[in-house]
């Protein structure tokens, strides 16, 4: 997954200025206590981060962007 695929769909499940405020600020267990932007800027694969952010957020993702 490119990285301009990953921000779309987060900004689609949370909206432009709460994706960044999520990305920024949520700590996911699923990506070792850190948060999406550390886990990107440690070189985690996007669509790792991307299951991740699904894996902790399943009511909000919808199925299309699973």
């Amino acid at each position: 997954m490119r990285l301009t695929d990953f921000w779309q769909r987060l900004e689609q499940v949370f909206g432009p200025g709460y994706a960044k405020s999520i990305a920024h600020d949520q700590v996911l267990s699923q990506l070792g206590g850190l948060t999406i932007e550390q886990a990107l800027a440690g070189n985690f694969d996007t669509a790792d981060v991307w299951r991740a952010v699904v894996a902790a957020y399943p009511e909000r993702v919808p199925s299309r962007l699973r």
